[in-house]
């Protein structure tokens, strides 16, 4: 006789309630891959505390993802994460005000480009000042806490210029491999606790910071798609740019029981491009 196979399997991806109950915190949640990691938890039932250094784009959020059933939500905290201070003082407000953190999404990022001897010391430090000790800011906050209820999970949005180099982004990758070192070090020290610390590398993807060195470029989509020999890159096997919700859905699954047994995990969601 064939064997039996189930109606379903026991765990059901994009489930609606998936997340329901918990309470995350995404920095760069104004635009771009934090908007549609925002976007994507509230779907999904999640209770998010959306923090950005332009009020804007999270305020916007917050006024059109609530759920009028409450099942999911959005509230703005306006959050630089370079201050330290800040951070711990809207982690503490996030957990009085939404309840205990399940969840940390670290999208926050800039990019300065330019050969490595034309960068100025300003460029360096604002890199790692954000894509780095930001991490390290809002990583250490909410890992404390977590510790203590021995539960929770942190993603670090990194980059796959982390993990190979690339001409013209020389502090932007430094700063992202930094980020995911830290990342998957955390991960390491805290999982006696059961806080499980992952990274996802997007590739080129369809957002503002991508946009910004498409600038005056008519045909820069197909140029990245297909590569340039001259700057040492491959082009992306898949064929397409990936989208923001692309990198959201990587996040959300490590973020999910699904990937319970899944921690310092380094994921490249960049269509085949850096040929891993």
């Amino acid at each position: 006789m064939p064997e039996h196979i189930p109606a379903q399997l026991p765990h059901q991806s994009h489930a609606a309630g998936e997340f329901a109950g918990r309470v995350a915190l995404v920095t760069g949640a104004g635009q771009g891959i934090g908007e549609a990691v925002v976007r994507a938890l509230v779907a999904r039932g999640a209770t998010v505390a959306a923090t950005d250094r332009a009020p804007e784009g999270i305020a916007s959020l917050a006024e059109t993802l609530t759920k009028e059933d409450g099942s999911g939500k959005v509230v703005a905290y306006p959050l630089d994460v370079t201050d330290s201070g800040a951070v711990d003082g809207t982690v503490a407000r996030v957990e009085a005000e939404l309840g205990p953190l399940d969840l940390l999404v670290n999208v926050a990022g800039i990019l300065r480009t330019a050969p490595a001897t034309e960068l100025t010391d300003q460029d360096w430090s604002d890199t790692f000042a954000v894509n780095t000790t930001g991490v390290f800011h809002t990583s250490r906050a909410a890992a404390a806490r977590m510790t203590e209820r021995r539960k929770g999970c942190i993603v670090t949005v990194a980059s796959n210029a982390a993990g190979i180099p690339r001409t013209g982004m020389a502090a932007y990758a430094a700063s992202k491999a930094a980020a995911a070192m830290f990342t998957k070090c955390l991960g390491l020290e805290v999982a006696r606790s059961g806080v499980r610390c992952n990274v996802v590398a997007p590739g080129s993807t369809d957002t503002p910071m991508q946009r910004g060195m498409w600038e005056g470029k008519p045909d820069a989509e197909q140029g990245v798609i297909q590569g340039d020999l001259a700057s040492y890159r491959t082009g992306i096997p898949l064929g397409r740019i990936a989208r923001p919700s692309d990198i959201a859905d990587a996040v959300l699954f490590l973020a999910s029981d699904r990937a319970r047994h899944i921690t310092m995990q380094d994921i490249y969601v960049d269509g085949g491009a850096t040929l891993r």
